[in-house]
Parts: structure tokens; sequence; C-alpha cells
């Protein structure tokens, strides 16, 4: 049973949800905004957030975990470079999602997940 459990599952076993979420998160950082599904959207927005607070850190356990949970690494890199220095002075709320409308196809629900 799924009590109390917040965990959006994607209709996807654990490995392939985890693998889209880490690729979704580090798009996210690289691109500055992607166009994805509300769904995801909503569920990568605290991963995302997460990662640029870790990076405003600065220190190597916060280094070591950004390059464990992005695959890429020029998220890594942008994160600790850019996205530091841009949001030294924020305490949160580094995303914004915009609602785009349907997707033609099979009318899913559109949004743009981007940097404030």
């Amino acid at each position: 049973m799924r009590h109390r459990n917040k965990n959006k599952i994607l209709d996807r076993k654990r490995g392939p949800r985890l693998a889209l979420m880490k690729g979704l998160a580090s798009n996210v950082l690289i691109y500055e905004k992607v166009r994805t599904t509300e769904a995801k959207a909503k569920a990568v927005k605290s991963r995302v957030e997460r990662m640029i607070t870790l990076a405003k850190k600065n220190d190597l356990a916060s280094t070591k975990r950004l390059i464990a949970d992005l695959p890429q690494k020029m998220a890594v890199l942008k994160a600790i470079e850019v996205l530091r220095e841009r949001y030294k002075g924020r305490t949160g709320g580094y995303t914004r999602i915009i609602k785009l409308g349907a997707r033609p196809g099979d009318g899913g629900k559109m949004v743009q997940i981007e940097l404030v």
C-alpha cells in the first residue's frame, strides 16, 4: 500500500524513473528551460532545487553529491560555476512551471519548467 507516500511513479519502474528524473534535472540545469509534461515537471522540480542548493554550499561533499546525482558533467559544472553565483542571495524558489496547454497527439498537459 502507498499510504502517505508522495513520490510520483510516472508509470515506470524504479530504475527507469530514476534515470528519467536524473536526465530531466540535468537538462533543466544545462538549458535552463525544458518543455515536458506537467507530472514530470512537478516531480523533477524539487530535485532541481535541491541540486542548486547543494551547489551553493560549495564544499567537497556537495560537489561529490552533485556528481553522483547528475549524469552529465556539463550540468555539474554549470551548477557549481554559474548557478551558484546567480542564486547566491536567493533562499529558494529557483524554478517556475508555466502551463502551455494540451499536446496535439494525445491531449497531455504540457508545461515548461525553467529557472527563475
